[in-house]
């Protein structure tokens, strides 16, 4: 049945109808989708390492509509050059022909279908979660400018079909059946019937007012350099609503450029929490800061740290505006707030672009929690913590086609502390912050950061008709049993193959991929084979070259 469904979904792709293909080569939209994480961002942080994009730190995300036009390639000499049309809105009127320095534009008309055929798979896009079965996601908005002025609106729907398959058992009851063990709200599946959610996703409303930001979002952010598994904020689970204020753009100090960001939000949980009554809604709040050092150019260094405290009676408080900045240390042991009842993680990251060589690196380093005091910070700095690594290479660039090698390691594996005397968690987890690092039941950094690892390495090929791409993941799931502990079955990995492609065809962009992922030892039992099969369209509107 599943495998029908699969052969189903490809043999629509390809019978997307010619004849509804506009003649000659069409110029599309795409201004207003720079989210973080998605395919046009991506495609710009490939053209910064040619050096077609301006050098501008990519630690900070999303892109404003201002920052956006900063990074536009200022030429047709790219890939897509023919296919999108980037340029900012005229100062006489928006994209659809308003005036009085209007824009409008549009957040093209999407529809996707995902298939699982044994096991839930799927990462890094945002409250989507596609179990066994087939899923169903949607998604349009709009996007207005005027001045200083944005907003986008571009929610999200969609269904899970949610098809039963084994779980780790956990010991629990009623709605916990389907809970991770451990102090997360991390549903192994979201109930037996079909799940489904809207999602107000990449919704922006902004003032930028010269160096200054300041706006209501429920976008994904991505905080530091990684691609695929940033440590602290990604684009893994939804959203949240927050309030953010930070820089418009880097501010030139003369020493270096800095530019940030502090964000105030609502966290929630799923409806497979143990948590109930007043903790079960979480305040978040944290802040990512960059430094471009003068005379080092290409490169940024940063830091972040977030917070999960309960939701203060009363609503936040102004206090709370500054609640991240506090020590790294916790308190004198005999003081109350020694145990302290926040779950934070904070981290330092570093990324290096060297256009000329075509070649980008960057790692980042997190710690979960508090160290005791500067001597606990000495002796054991890699308590609670997580380390991600990674590259892209271009092997080969013309202005039409460009040959792309990728590369990144995230380890967050407990360490041989463990076989010490003191104890260790995984990341991400707390003991009375029980949801951990997530919002509605999805992890809001690295996939596999709770506790895991992953290795990826992937081949891009892009030309003026799409993108092709070819992957391999390793991605460690979890260890049955203390560290040093051997068992036949105590360790569950995913490895995973997988072709994407991407078309431009017409009046329409064509995406679909093709997934064999290997379990071996799933819930630390016996291996099983998933098959993961996409196909997405997106409808344009589309304009010829020179076209109002």
């Amino acid at each position: 049945m599943a495998s029908t469904r699969i052969a189903v979904l490809f043999v629509t792709l390809a019978a997307v109808p010619a004849s509804l293909a506009a003649q000659g080569v069409p110029r599309v939209g795409g201004r207003s989708e720079f989210f973080a994480g998605g395919e046009l961002e991506n495609y710009l942080r490939l053209l910064q390492t040619t050096g077609a994009v301006p050098r501008y730190p990519w630690s900070v995300r999303a892109f404003s509509p201002g920052e956006v036009d900063r990074l536009v390639p200022l030429n047709d000499a790219h890939p897509w050059a023919n296919r999108y049309d980037l340029a900012p809105p005229t100062r006489h009127g928006g994209r659809l022909g308003l005036r009085h320095g209007l824009s409008l534009d549009l957040v093209r008309p999407r529809i996707t279908l995902i298939e699982n055929t044994a096991f839930p798979f799927g990462s890094n896009d945002g409250p989507v979660w596609a179990g066994r079965g087939l899923t169903t996601v949607v998604q349009a908005g709009v996007a207005i400018r005027y001045g200083p002025l944005s907003a986008t609106f571009a929610p999200i729907v969609f269904r899970a079909e949610n098809a039963a398959f084994d779980l780790l058992p956990n010991g629990q009851s009623g709605n916990l059946v389907y809970a991770t063990p451990g102090n997360i709200d991390l549903p192994q599946r979201f109930g037996d019937a079909p799940y489904t959610a809207a999602n107000p996703g990449q919704s922006t409303l902004r003032l930028d007012v010269g160096a200054l930001a300041v706006g209501v979002s429920t976008a994904n952010q991505v905080w530091g350099p990684a691609d695929r598994s940033p440590l602290i904020l990604g684009n893994n689970a939804a959203g949240f609503p927050h309030l953010f204020l930070g820089t418009a753009h880097p501010m030139n100090l003369w020493i270096a450029r800095i530019h940030g960001r502090a964000v105030y939000g609502d966290l929630r949980q799923s409806a497979y929490s143990s948590v109930s009554g007043p903790g079960s809604r979480r305040f978040g709040t944290g802040f990512v800061a960059v430094v471009e050092p003068r005379g080092a150019r290409g490169l940024e260094l940063g830091l972040t740290r977030f917070f999960h405290r309960s939701w203060p009676e009363g609503g936040p408080r102004w206090k709370d505006l500054v609640w991240p900045l506090q020590s790294i240390l916790k308190a004198d042991p005999n003081d109350p707030r020694f145990w302290n009842p926040d779950n934070q993680i904070i981290s330092v990251f570093a990324r290096w672009v060297l256009p000329r060589s075509g070649l980008e690196v960057y790692g980042e380093f997190a710690r979960d929690d508090n160290a005791r005091d500067v001597r606990d910070l000495l002796l054991e700095p890699d308590h609670d913590v997580g380390y991600t690594l990674g590259l892209r290479k271009i092997l080969r660039s013309s202005p039409a086609r460009l040959l792309v090698v990728r590369a990144e390691v995230m380890n967050a594996r407990i360490t041989n502390i463990e076989r010490g005397l003191r104890g260790e968690s995984p990341l991400y987890v707390h003991n009375q912050q029980r949801q951990g690092h997530t919002q509605y039941g999805q992890i809001l950094g690295a996939p596999d950061g709770y506790g895991g690892a992953s290795s990826f390495l992937a081949v891009d090929f892009l030309h003026p008709k799409g993108r092709w791409s070819v992957s391999w993941n390793r991605s460690l799931r979890g260890t049955d049993g203390p560290y040093g502990s051997v068992q036949p079955r105590g360790i569950d990995v995913v490895h995973s193959v997988a072709v994407e492609g991407l078309l431009f065809r017409g009046a329409f962009d064509l995406s679909g991929g093709l997934t064999a992922a290997l379990d071996l030892n799933r819930n630390f039992r016996r291996d099983v084979f998933n098959l993961n099969a996409f196909i997405g369209v997106t409808g344009n509107l589309a304009r010829r070259r020179g076209a109002p």
